[in-house]
């Protein structure tokens, strides 16, 4: 008796375990692919190109910078592997059961037709029909169903296809540049194109005493890969004499002064060598007199007569 007992509770513990483990109907394993490029920095620097000569003999230079990197790039071939299911809604088999009666009956008899059929009903027919009306009797399980499926991560597998090196050369654009004249510092930026236009006549050089000044220091950097370098750019001698008195040629007011007090001007910066800032204060004063033809048509012509200047009329 008592032996026959624990049978009958063993044998009811196996179809329990076995009835709650398949709650969840078992799917298909899925995967999706995708490629993964991972970028490894190697090396950064920065370059300043302070242009030839390496002597300012003109107030003006272009200082090109540019920002280099090496990367390491490796390639990845990335497969997840995801386990579905379908959860189980007990009340889903109130219609599963009897459904999954027919589909018993109706495999069964599949099956038995392909015999005389040798074989040639397909598998949805013979193996699908009772696979689906097994899962529909079964109270704790309930059929496959993809529009309620749920998944899991079960994996992910990770395959290099390539590794390679890449450079990048571009324009340190628009970006801040420190430069230092003496004890004076000055903020400054480059444009789009990663150039740095100095000119020691204009602003904010013009406010400053540059005459015992025979060097710019010229910095950049890059916090956030604490990436820096510097340059220098001397200023020569005669340079530097010839500033103060161009600084007055451009700045002086200009409009108290004669027709002839101008040309001057700008033939006095001509002979220093400084043909860009003669050329800019002729087209300034130029701009003056556009309101004024009778003193525009003056200035014109004492250009050319007193200062040999070839200049073109702004009426053409």
């Amino acid at each position: 008796m008592f032996k026959r007992n624990t049978l009958s509770l063993g044998g009811a513990a196996l179809c329990g375990t076995l009835l709650l483990s398949g709650c969840a109907n078992q799917m298909s394993q899925r995967s999706e692919h995708e490629e993964r490029i991972e970028r490894k920095l190697l090396d950064h620097s920065l370059q300043i190109d302070v242009g030839e000569p390496k002597v300012l003999e003109l107030p003006q230079r272009r200082v090109r910078i540019h920002e280099q990197k090496t990367f390491e790039v490796t390639e990845f071939e990335v497969t997840r592997n995801y386990d579905r299911y379908t959860p189980y809604q007990p009340w889903r088999e109130v219609y599963e059961i009897p459904l999954g009666a027919v589909a018993v009956i109706a495999g069964v008899a599949a099956n038995i037709v392909n015999v005389f059929a040798l074989g040639n009903l397909p598998d949805s027919v013979t193996k699908d029909w009772i696979s689906y009306g097994v899962a529909g009797l079964n109270p704790f399980m309930n059929v496959q169903s993809h529009g309620r499926a749920q998944q899991n991560l079960a994996g992910i597998e990770e395959t290099q296809r390539d590794k390679r090196l890449e450079y990048s050369s571009l324009p340190w654009s628009e970006r801040p540049v420190e430069v230092k004249a003496g004890k004076q510092t000055f903020e400054l930026s480059t444009d789009r194109n990663g150039v740095l236009r100095l000119n020691l006549l204009d602003s904010p050089f013009s406010e400053a005493d540059l005459n015992h000044i025979n060097k710019l220091q010229i910095s950049v950097e890059d916090a956030q890969d604490d990436v820096h370098t510097d340059s220098s750019l001397a200023i020569s001698s005669t340079l530097r004499g010839k500033m103060l008195e161009a600084h007055g040629l451009i700045y002086d007011d200009l409009e108290d002064d004669e027709v002839s007090q101008w040309v001057h001007r700008v033939k006095r910066l001509s002979e220093l060598g400084l043909e860009e800032e003669a050329s800019e204060l002729e087209q300034s004063l130029i701009e003056l007199t556009r309101n004024d033809p009778e003193l525009q048509r003056e200035f014109l012509k004492s250009l050319t007569k007193d200062a040999g200047r070839l200049v073109a009329d702004p009426g053409v």
